[in-house]
């Protein structure tokens, strides 16, 4: 069609969205046919240019709408470039002739406002994506409720993120290594497939729920009195932490059950049910006595440095009564689930006689025994018997063996002479982790975090995906690779805020993969 576009300069053509509608509605009123794009355009190059011309071949005026930041769910390290400077790459090229960032993580509310007469995908979309049914799929939906046309355009299809990590990559040269002998050996298809078969399996979680707060500070000086900081409050916030974490980590990917304890005062149930999936199946006893578990951390809003952590808890063991009704909560689900996965904080729920009987009945059984500030030393993975996958942080192995600075590997094999376990996961931090199975020998897998706001719960995220896929017999390199990308989305965010989300975590290791 002819292009009757005045010329407007490259600030001219980046709008808001509402005076972005107000444009389109004009145009329209001139009877332009209107054609949206809509997508990252983190890296433009040649294959977004002939998509932008074929698109602006079916209509008058080219609109293209750009995906926040905070909804590029490709990474930690991406977008590469920021919202402002895509726009200002687009806007750039005279094809285009209006470009807005996005309000939303998709074009459906884009769709409704802006309304326009073609919606123009790249000829990859007629091709299963991994987030069809939460995003592609409702856009075609809505298209179709409200009479827009949607065309695919063909031709040289090149992906920004193939590009990013050949020539922009945020890795040291060996995790790149890693990345590209990883992409030999197994396909996409073949990672996306082992999450996918995930939803056939019933998870429980059993271990400690953990209320995490965060209270921000400003630093305002020393007392006068007494050699302490003194801090002025500024906010507060409380995440789900503990085996909390770890179920809602599961959610998305399976079905999941819960067992853990509530205190008799400082309760916090309703906080506690709020911030859990809907779709987790829930089974609370109370802990005589005690508090429901609260860790508090003092946070200086400037520097983010931790200054103190407090906490709230009663970690004698349960009393008699309580253990033999855990027990009975135990007995009476352990059968409905394939895989256990037990998160033991070392605060007192699990006793050696659910921990035998763990060990004794659950078809797969997952722990971790998190050596932290408030039973450091007395939490030793070597409480259960046998397991079948076992997953710890290379502390807790030293304090295991009650070796420190030794060769990771010598202890991990002592470790595994010690406990019945075929299946050994050591996190190392930004060193990525090793997998271990006697007689096999050793795997390692590099870090893939780009940003660390906060450690906490790293862990726990890796040892819920790895578990899922250990029960599966997936091979050590896609687990390592799935539950270190897991970890490094949550070191991205604060505490727990943010869940591992299914197509989130796939999109993440697709663009990996490119």
């Amino acid at each position: 069609m002819k292009n009757n576009t005045d010329k407007f300069s490259t600030s001219e053509k980046i709008l808001p969205l509402d005076l972005l509608s107000e444009k389109v509605a004009q145009r329209k009123g001139h009877d332009q046919k209107i054609v949206l794009c809509h997508g990252v355009f983190d890296l433009l190059h040649i294959g977004h240019i002939r998509h932008f011309e074929q698109a602006k071949n079916n209509g008058d005026v080219l609109v293209v709408t750009l995906t926040p930041d905070q909804f590029v769910n490709k990474g930690s390290n991406r977008p590469a470039f920021t919202g402002t400077l895509r726009a200002e790459a687009l806007a750039a090229l005279d094809v285009v002739d209006y470009v807005a960032i996005n309000k939303w993580p998709t074009a459906i509310e884009t769709l409704r406002l802006i309304q326009p007469d073609i919606y123009c995908k790249g000829g990859e979309y007629k091709e299963d994506q991994v987030d069809a049914k939460s995003n592609m799929q409702p856009e075609l939906s809505v298209a179709k409720e409200l009479g827009i046309r949607v065309e695919f355009t063909g031709g040289l299809v090149s992906s920004s993120s193939e590009l990013i990590n050949r020539h922009l990559s945020p890795f040291p040269p060996e995790t790149d290594a890693w990345l590209d002998a990883f992409r030999k050996r197994f396909s996409v298809d073949e990672v996306v497939d082992s999450i996918e078969k995930m939803r056939n399996l019933k998870v429980l979680v059993i271990g400690e729920p953990i209320i995490d707060e965060y209270v921000f500070c400003h630093s305002i000086g020393t007392s006068t009195k007494d050699p302490v900081i003194a801090c002025k409050d500024i906010s507060t916030e409380a995440f789900a932490g503990g085996s909390l974490a770890v179920a809602n980590h599961l959610a998305d990917f399976c079905e999941v059950g819960l067992v853990g304890f509530l205190g008799e005062h400082e309760r916090r149930e309703d906080f506690v049910k709020s911030q859990l999936s809907p779709n987790i199946k829930q089974h609370f006893i109370t802990k005589r006595g005690a508090p429901t578990i609260h860790k508090r951390r003092f946070v200086d809003l400037y520097s983010q440095y931790k200054l103190l952590e407090l906490y709230i808890m009663d970690d004698r063991p349960l009393c008699v009564e309580d253990d033999r009704e855990l027990l009975e909560l135990i007995d009476s689900v352990i059968s409905d689930y394939d895989v256990v996965i037990a998160v033991d904080y070392g605060h007192g729920m699990l006793m050696q006689s659910s921990i035998d009987t763990l060990c004794k009945k659950a078809k797969f059984l997952a722990v971790n025994t998190q050596s932290n500030a408030g039973n450091r030393g007395f939490n030793p993975v070597s409480k259960y018997s046998r397991a079948d996958y076992i997953c710890l942080a290379n502390h807790e192995i030293e304090i295991e063996t009650r070796m420190r600075d030794g060769d990771i590997r010598n202890l991990l094999m002592e470790v595994s002479r010690r406990i019945e376990c075929d299946n050994f996961t050591v996190t190392l931090g930004k060193k990525g982790s090793l997998h271990y199975t006697p007689g096999s020998g050793f795997s390692e897998v590099p870090a893939f975090a780009t940003k660390v706001v906060d450690r906490v719960g790293a862990g726990d995220a890796v040892l819920a995906l790895s578990s899922l896929l250990v029960s599966q017999k997936a091979p050590w390199d896609i687990v390592g690779l799935v539950g270190n990308v897991a970890g490094a989305e949550i070191v991205s965010e604060l505490g727990n805020r943010v869940p591992i989300n299914k197509v989130s975590l796939t999109k993440h290791i697709v663009s990996l993969m490119k």
